[in-house]
């Protein structure tokens, strides 16, 4: 089954609110296994609209990706990442 990703491309303009997401999100990050391959560090923008912060997570599946994104206890660490910061959230299936 192919792996599930997470690509996050926002820029935060509320920091102490954003500390208060990451801490959140590290229950639901626990529980379906998610493994930050990129998270923040240095970029270089080759192309398009660049963003502040760049976060790349794995799963195992697409769907666990789906299931950690809709759980309970991300969806009460989103509401800490919409309040503090603004960009793009997608899910992509691997190959």
């Amino acid at each position: 089954m192919p792996k599930g990703y997470w690509i996050a491309r926002i820029d935060v303009h509320d920091p102490e609110t954003y500390k208060k997401y990451v801490e959140a999100g590290r229950l639901a990050y626990e529980r379906y296994n998610a493994k930050f391959l990129v998270r923040g560090g240095n970029m270089e923008s080759l192309e398009g609209v660049n963003r502040s912060r760049n976060v790349v997570i794995e799963f195992n599946s697409i769907d666990d990706a789906r299931a950690c994104y809709n759980s309970p206890e991300y969806t009460a660490a989103r509401a800490f990442r919409q309040a503090a910061s603004t960009g793009e959230f997608i899910l992509v299936e691997g190959i």
